[in-house]
This record gives structure tokens, C-alpha cells and sequence, in this order.
């Protein structure tokens, strides 16, 4: 077995193939003149493959398409760490497209087998056209928090249906766990605070799956503050930090962000190595 990549996840890819005790072939990126993307694996693969990819954006996505084509000599397990396009997962409006679906099996060929992390919506997973697992980075997200020696925090989810995965998260410490009840004042006011329990005196740690734009988890802050946090941090799976999100939450008072490598940035402080890597021994 060896282990390749595309340019977004070479980090994560390294580390995946350390935990299997196997090697990463190299490959090697350009372009053609015109824009077009290339790439070349330049050493021989084994009979089993893994190749690792985000989908991060356009680029990204062809590149990934690209590196399965040129590994058509092998058995193929795909490890999708970031799934982009899965957030349009049915049509909201006539003639929209589900891009989720064109994604799931675009990335379905030449496969045997798909590994995602933390996917936005769980049905996304039907949309493959191989058998799909889909990996929860809670446990790992939990063990984080552990080695912070945070002072009793609350594990606050941003609303309900994130709820189930930041419970995941405080079991790893045996915190209390939240989320984020939003109360409209007026037409145009909204106050939100924790369901039940009161954030006074506490640290807070709000989780989510995804940061984006980071504009709620933002507004959130300055009111949890305003209620008597003692602090607010921030930690996801998926750091995609578009706008400047990263610039703009530690502006408003989030005292710490992090995010796993599944997209790889400077504050990717969780791995998802051991876990995939622990997925793909079963496979």
C-alpha cells in the first residue's frame, strides 16, 4: 500500500501514511500554458492505494478527479477529508443543480471504497456510488480540549442540530454541553444564549463541524460575553475562514480558533490522521 495526494492535503496525507507505517509517492503539480492542471505520479504504486484529497475549491476538485485517473492501475480507497459542494445537498429552487450529488459521483470512479470526514449533511453519503464511511472527529476534538486544561468549560453547540456533536466532544471530559437558543427581541434585534445553563464566570467553547464566514459565531461571542464568559474559544473540523473569519472572530473576543488538518491551516491543532487511518485498517 502507498498513500498519495493532491497539493491541498499533503500535511494530512504524511501523516495518514506515518500512523499506516507506509510510504507517500511523489507527485508531482504544474500547469499547462492555458491554465489546465497536471500532475504525475513519478514512482511505481503498490497494489492498494489511498489517495487523499479536500475538495477546497474548483482546482482542488479536478486536481483530485486527476490524481484517481492516474492511479487506474490500482485498488483504490479515496479519503475525502473536506467534501466542497456539499453544503447544496437538494434543490431549494427550480432548475438548481444538487451539487452534492454531482460531486459523490464524479468522485466515484475508479474507486473501490470512500472515506469522509465530519460530511455537512449525512445523506450526502447515498450519493456515492461505492461504499462510503464517514468518520466523526469528536473524539479527537475532546482529547484536544483535554491537553488545554480549560477551567470546567461549557461545550456549546451553535444551535440544535449541532447539538449531538459538541455532546460528543464533552464526553470526552465529562463537561456539560449546550447549544445556542436564539430569542428575537424585534424585527431586526436577536438575543442568543445558551439553552440552559448560565455562562457566567465560565470558559465557553463553541464547536461546529464548519467555520466559514463566521459572522453568527462572531455575534454570539460578544453576547456570551456580555451574559459573563470568562472566555470564548472557538474549534471545528473544517476551517474554511473565507472574509477574513479567522481575523473577524479573534476581533470580536474569541480568545482562541482551531480547526482540524482536514483543511490544512497555521491553527490546524486536531489531526484526523489516526482516525482515517484507524477507517482504512478496516476496509
Amino acid at each position: 500500500m502507498k498513500v498519495v495526494c493532491t497539493e491541498k492535503s499533503q500535511i494530512l496525507a504524511v501523516r495518514i501514511a506515518d500512523e499506516l507505517g507506509v510510504q507517500v509517492a511523489d507527485t508531482r503539480f504544474a500547469r499547462f500554458p492555458d491554465g489546465e492542471l497536471y500532475l504525475q505520479v513519478t514512482e511505481p504504486l503498490d497494489d492498494e492505494t489511498v489517495i487523499v484529497g479536500s475538495v477546497t475549491d474548483n482546482d482542488a476538485f479536478i486536481q483530485l478527479m486527476l490524481l484517481v485517473d492516474a492511479c487506474e492501475t490500482t485498488t483504490n480507497t479515496l479519503v475525502i477529508p473536506y467534501l466542497g459542494y456539499a453544503r447544496q445537498d437538494k434543490k431549494f429552487k427550480d432548475g438548481e443543480p444538487v451539487s452534492a450529488r454531482v460531486a459523490a459521483r464524479a468522485l466515484s470512479r475508479g474507486v473501490t471504497d470512500v472515506i469522509t470526514v465530519n460530511i455537512h449533511e449525512k445523506d450526502i453519503a447515498g450519493h456515492f456510488d461505492v461504499p462510503s464511511h464517514d468518520l466523526s472527529l469528536a473524539t479527537e476534538i475532546g482529547e484536544y480540549l483535554k491537553g488545554r486544561n480549560l477551567d470546567n468549560p461549557l461545550i456549546l453547540a451553535p444551535d440544535s442540530g449541532a447539538a449531538d456533536f459538541a455532546a460528543e466532544i464533552a464526553a470526552a471530559g465529562g463537561w456539560q454541553c449546550d447549544y445556542l437558543k436564539k430569542t428575537r427581541i424585534s424585527g431586526e434585534e436577536v438575543r442568543m444564549e445558551p439553552k440552559t445553563f448560565d455562562v457566567s464566570g465560565r470558559e465557553v467553547v463553541i464547536t461546529d463541524d464548519i467555520i466559514s464566514t463566521g459572522g453568527t459565531l462572531a455575534t454570539a461571542t460578544k453576547m456570551l460575553y456580555a451574559q459573563g464568559a470568562a472566555a470564548v474559544h472557538a474549534i471545528c473540523v473544517h476551517g474554511v475562514f473565507t472574509g477574513g473569519a479567522y481575523v473577524h472572530l479573534r476581533s470580536a473576543g474569541v480568545k482562541s480558533v482551531v480547526c482540524s488538518d482536514t483543511i490544512e491551516r497555521a491553527c490546524s491543532e486536531v489531526s484526523a490522521a489516526r482516525c482515517i487511518a484507524a477507517a482504512l485498517r478496516k476496509c
